[in-house]
């Protein structure tokens, strides 16, 4: 008799989470660019989903989590806590044409493009969707669903005057695996597992 919980497949992606303060600074923001367009034209993210994912993985067999888990803790053991900080807000793929609406996260020691490489090799046989060709730190602000140009004129126009704002700096200490749920009403977020990091940092 087949077991069916071992064909079920789990949307997984592996993040650094924000932390409150940040997390209500990217909310102003939110709520700041939300003011030049109508309601519905960009689903906007949840502020407690706010986070800075390093891979996400698309369907991964629930009988391989443990592996996963495994292969992320290797990774997570050998780096020390990165010092991040958020600032400025970009589009992707461009301003003029946004589908996806950020905030930018990036670290004074480049040190955040070579985590994301080794946590990327760890998780490649776990994924089953294509990595983003090149890595850009960023939280998601909202996702766009129908956006004249005009309105996207005034979101980048906003952007740009809110372009040397920094929205917070932290200390990021752990990585987590989190369960993505699509629903009518928005994605489902759980938290899985998470990874410390090394807890040296160097201060500045």
């Amino acid at each position: 008799m087949t077991d069916e919980s071992s064909n079920e497949r789990l949307r997984l992606f592996v993040a650094i989470p924000v932390p409150e303060p940040v997390r209500d600074e990217m909310t102003h923001v939110q709520r700041e660019l939300q003011s030049f367009v109508p309601r519905h034209a960009i689903a906007w993210t949840k502020p407690e989903q706010f986070h800075l994912t390093l891979r996400f993985l698309g369907g991964v067999p629930v009988t391989r989590l443990e592996d996963l888990k495994t292969a992320v803790g290797a990774v997570c053991s050998n780096v020390r806590a990165l010092r991040l900080h958020a600032a400025g807000v970009g589009f992707f793929p461009n301003a003029r044409s946004p589908r996806v609406v950020w905030v930018g996260i990036r670290d004074a020691e480049n040190l955040l493009v070579d985590f994301q490489r080794q946590i990327e090799t760890a998780v490649q046989s776990f994924a089953t969707e294509r990595g983003a060709e090149h890595f850009a730190g960023h939280a998601t602000l909202g996702r766009v669903r129908d956006l004249k140009r005009s309105d996207a004129g005034k979101l980048a126009a906003h952007a740009q005057k809110i372009s040397d704002r920094v929205l917070g700096e932290w200390a990021a200490r752990e990585v987590e695996i989190i369960r993505s749920e699509l629903s009518s009403s928005g994605a489902l977020h759980t938290l899985l597992a998470a990874f410390p990091l090394a807890e040296k940092i160097e201060s500045s």
